[in-house]
C-alpha cells in the first residue's frame, strides 16, 4: 500500500521576513500565529498520516529555501510545492536552483490574486511554464471558479506539464451552487495531464455549519470526472483551522467520497501524491 500522503498544506512563521498581510483580514484572525512542523506533527500521527507536501504562500524565493530547511528537519515532510518567478528572464535559474535540492517538487503562483483575471495565460507567464515543462515540474493551480476557463488554452501550450487543481478551484459550496463550476471543471478533466486535490473544501462552506453532505456533490463530481488516480488528499492546514478540525476534514472526505474500494481510497489519500509529485525520488 502506497503511503498515506497530506498533499496540501501550508506553514507560517510571522518572524520570518515575508509578506503575511493576507492574514490581517479580520476573519483570519483565528489563523494568525505560527504555524509550524511541531504544530501538525501530532495530527498526523493521530490521523496515521505518513508524509505531507508544503504548498507556498509567498511569492518570495526566500520561502522556499526556509521550507526546505523545514523539510530537512523533519522527514515527514515529503515535498515542498514552492515558487518562482514564471514572468522573469531568471525563472529557469530560480528552478534549476530549488531542484538542488530533491524534495523541491512542484511549483505554484497564488494566481486567484492577480488583478489580470488572464495572468496565467499571459505570454511571459506561458513561457515560464514551458520551463516548469521541459524539466518535468509539476504547476499548481490556485484557481477561481472564474479561471478554470483557461485550462484547455495551457494544456494546448503546454502538452506535457503536469498540473493540479488545488481546492477544486473554490466552488461555491456555501451557496451549493455548481452550474458556473461544473462545466469548466468537466472540461478540464477530460485533460489526462490535469489532476485535482480533493482540499480546501470545508472554508468553501459555511464556517460554522457546514456538513460533510454539503461536500458530496463536489466530491462526487470529482470521483466521477477524475477517477481516483488523479485525485488527493490535501487538509489545506493550517486554513482549515477557519471551519474545523484537521480529523473532521478527513472525516468529511471520507464520508462524501462514499463507499470507494480500498485501491481507490489508497489512491486518493496517498497514491496519487506521490505519482504527480514524484515523492522520495
Amino acid at each position: 500500500m502506497p503511503p498515506r500522503i497530506d498533499a496540501h498544506h501550508h506553514l507560517w512563521d510571522l518572524r520570518q521576513p515575508f509578506d503575511y498581510r493576507w492574514l490581517d483580514n479580520p476573519a483570519l484572525a483565528p489563523i494568525r500565529r505560527n504555524f509550524l512542523p511541531a504544530d501538525l506533527a501530532p495530527l498526523l500521527q493521530s490521523a496515521g498520516i505518513d508524509g505531507t507536501v508544503v504548498v507556498q504562500t509567498q511569492h518570495r524565493l526566500a520561502e522556499n529555501d526556509w521550507a526546505l530547511r523545514l523539510a530537512d528537519e523533519h522527514p515527514w515532510i515529503a515535498g515542498v510545492v514552492g515558487w518562482v518567478d514564471l514572468a522573469s528572464p531568471d525563472c529557469e535559474s530560480q528552478l534549476l536552483e530549488a531542484r538542488r535540492h530533491p524534495r523541491f517538487v512542484g511549483v505554484r503562483h497564488v494566481t486567484q490574486d492577480e488583478p489580470d483575471d488572464d495572468f496565467i495565460v499571459s505570454e511571459p507567464v506561458l513561457r515560464g511554464l514551458e520551463v516548469l515543462q521541459a524539466h518535468g515540474v509539476p504547476f499548481d493551480l490556485l484557481f477561481y471558479v472564474k479561471h478554470l476557463h483557461h485550462v484547455p488554452a495551457l494544456v494546448a501550450r503546454l502538452p506535457d506539464l503536469p498540473m493540479v487543481i488545488d481546492h477544486l478551484a473554490k466552488p461555491r459550496i456555501r451557496e451549493r451552487v455548481t452550474e458556473d463550476w461544473l462545466p469548466h471543471f468537466r472540461a478540464a478533466a477530460a485533460y489526462p495531464q490535469v489532476y485535482c486535490k480533493l482540499s480546501g473544501m470545508i472554508t468553501e462552506a459555511d464556517w460554522s455549519g457546514w456538513k460533510p453532505t454539503d461536500l458530496r456533490p463536489y466530491v462526487q463530481a470529482a470521483l466521477e470526472l477524475f477517477g481516483p488516480e488523479r485525485l488527493m488528499f490535501g487538509s489545506d492546514w493550517p486554513v482549515s483551522n477557519l471551519a474545523g478540525t484537521y480529523p473532521e476534514v478527513i472525516a468529511a472526505l471520507e464520508e462524501a467520497l462514499g463507499p470507494v474500494s480500498d485501491t481507490e481510497r489508497a489512491a486518493i489519500f496517498g497514491g496519487t501524491a506521490v505519482r504527480f509529485y514524484h515523492l522520495n525520488r
